[in-house]
């Protein structure tokens, strides 16, 4: 007799698999949600391996009758709970808005041309010659310059872009902040990658309001060490006095690195009034800010420590009469006592560098200039340098005299060290350094200093020239502009290489007058190769000079655009 089935049961069959009992179900309901709860790395681990060598399964539970099936049951789960079992966040309070900028907008065409400039900043740069294009990257610092001078405010969509050029260089930074003003600063306290924004001091854009005596004594107490920093040097340059009892109020509990960082911003203003203070400093526990608080004292010439400086270097330097002719005889310091030390003379010399000769290099950098013109009967600066110095001590007094000029920012002793331009560096009455003479040059007006450089350019041209270029207000007009383009010619028509030039030629496209393109039309012209000239010289200098023509061009449109 056949055998038979029940309808149900054989539709269950069919429709849905074997039957199992609630038991089994419930089994496997358990072991499915053991599963389910293995980590995600563990679940990769079984799928790597192979579910028969690593069955996923929990800790102290049973192994799934289907372990595949189970696995990837598991994994659609954790797939499901990242993409959708994300709890909703809290909505935070809107940010305030940006405070108002009153600045005019820019001219249409030097919105234009910032785009292009901030867009030109991320663009490659491949390796060998540099073509005749210009460098737009190198013009940004001008650009934002000359817009900070004609007041303008960023545009809002640029934003962006100005913050992300001043965050990768830090010489744009104190331009760009200015630029951007509040909108800028509001963006960079909503954005990690431009906090740099957020440590401004008092030079800059972030200037803290000192107008409020209770916010100012609360941000000194509880400001972040920047925020001190310019908080101090805003109050220095308006109140120099209050600046100094701010500091005076926790210079004890301060660290001796910020001591040291505090120190350094009474050079503002520095005054008699900071005399006491500073005599203070010279017993400090740090070496570094008795050495701080000494050179200040020095440079001024009427505080104690001066004095003091003058008695012990006057002791060593004298007018040397015993011939026909005046002269100075030097007797260098046979110790370093600790009253020198504590006025902060420091006792162990560099490497290679003597005793004596470092004591007295000390000595006289810190006294007073006027000292050696009483000295040597009312001399003036210019006849005192010019004396001979017995036993060759003449390099080590005339370098020490030029450190005191440049911490005295003393220009009479500064003229007289600089010595005519046309004299070789060697023979100079100063110093034979480059850097020594551009610390020199910096003391002197603009238009004194324009003129002794395109003098040394003149004599001597380019090729030591470099650092003195640096110290020269931009741009450059008149006498030295032309002495620049005079000595490229030179160097051009001599079969010079032009890539021991690229360093002049790169600061003559930023800072040489833009009315010189025109005059310089006539060197972008390749010439035959001479004989004994480098290989390819001709077409080098040819490049050379149609870039720096174009950028002068470019240059001058976009003082025109800022100026619309």
């Amino acid at each position: 007799m056949p055998r038979t089935t029940s309808p149900t049961t054989a539709d269950t069959t069919s429709a849905a698999g074997p039957t199992t009992s609630p038991a089994s179900a419930s089994v496997a309901v358990a072991a499915s949600a053991s599963v389910d709860s293995l980590p995600w790395e563990e679940l990769v681990t079984s799928a790597l391996l192979g579910t028969d060598r690593r069955p996923p399964t929990p800790r102290g539970g049973p192994a799934p009758a289907d372990a595949p099936a189970a696995l990837l049951d598991a994994a659609a789960l954790h797939t499901v709970r990242q993409r959708a079992g994300l709890m909703p966040a809290v909505p935070e309070a809107r940010p305030e808005p940006a405070a108002p900028d009153p600045r005019p907008a820019l001219p249409e065409a030097a919105r234009h041309r910032l785009a292009h400039l901030l867009a030109d900043r991320s663009a490659p740069s491949g390796g060998g010659r540099r073509g005749t294009a210009p460098d737009l990257t190198e013009l940004i610092p001008q650009w934002l310059a000359t817009a900070n001078r004609r007041g303008y405010r960023a545009p809002a969509a640029l934003l962006p872009a100005l913050l992300d050029a001043a965050r990768a260089r830090t010489d744009l930074r104190p331009q760009a902040l200015a630029f951007a003003g509040p909108r800028g600063l509001w963006l960079a306290g909503l954005n990690p990658d431009w906090k740099f924004a957020l440590r401004g001091s008092a030079s800059g854009p972030l200037r803290p309001d000192i107008t409020d005596p209770g916010a100012v004594a609360r941000l000194w107490e509880e400001g972040l060490f920047a925020e001190r920093i310019a908080l101090l040097d805003a109050v220095r340059a308006q109140d120099p006095p209050a600046g100094l009892a701010l500091l005076a109020a926790t210079w004890s509990t301060e660290r001796a690195e910020d001591r040291l960082m505090f120190l350094d911003s009474l050079r503002s203003g520095l005054g008699g009034d900071d005399e006491p203070f500073l005599e203070q400093a010279l017993s400090d526990r740090s070496r570094n800010v008795r050495a701080t608080a000494a050179e200040l004292l020095s440079a001024l010439p009427e505080s104690a420590l001066a004095g003091r400086m003058a008695a012990r270097a006057t002791s060593c330097v004298n007018p040397d009469r015993t011939e026909d002719a005046a002269s100075i005889a030097v007797e260098a310091p046979h110790e370093c006592d600790a009253g020198m030390q504590r006025d902060g003379v420091i006792p162990v010399p560099p490497t290679g560098r003597g005793e004596r000769s470092w004591w007295l290099g000390q000595l006289v950098e810190a006294a007073p200039l006027g000292v050696w013109e009483e000295r040597f009967g009312g001399r003036p600066a210019e006849e005192i340098v010019a004396l001979p110095v017995a036993d060759d001590w003449a390099g080590e007094l005339h370098t020490a005299w030029c450190r005191a000029a440049v911490r005295q920012r003393n220009p009479r002793w500064a003229r007289a060290l600089l010595g005519h331009p046309s004299m070789p560096p060697a023979s100079g009455p100063g110093t034979a350094s480059i850097a020594e003479r551009s610390k020199l040059l910096a003391i002197l007006d603009e238009g004194e200093r324009a003129s002794w450089v395109a003098g040394f350019i003149a004599a001597h041209g380019l090729s030591e020239a470099f650092q003195l270029l640096g110290v020269c207000t931009v741009p450059w007009a008149g006498p030295l502009g032309r002495a620049v383009v005079d000595a490229l010619d030179i160097a051009r028509d001599g079969g010079s290489y032009p890539w021991s030039f690229s360093g002049v030629m790169g600061l003559a496209e930023r800072c040489l007058d833009p009315a010189e393109a025109d005059r310089l039309e006539v060197l972008t012209a390749a010439q035959d190769e001479l004989e004994g000239a480098s290989p390819g010289a001709g077409g080098y200098w040819s490049e050379a000079f149609q870039r720096l023509v174009s950028t002068l061009r470019l240059r001058a449109a976009m003082e025109a655009e800022l100026m619309a």
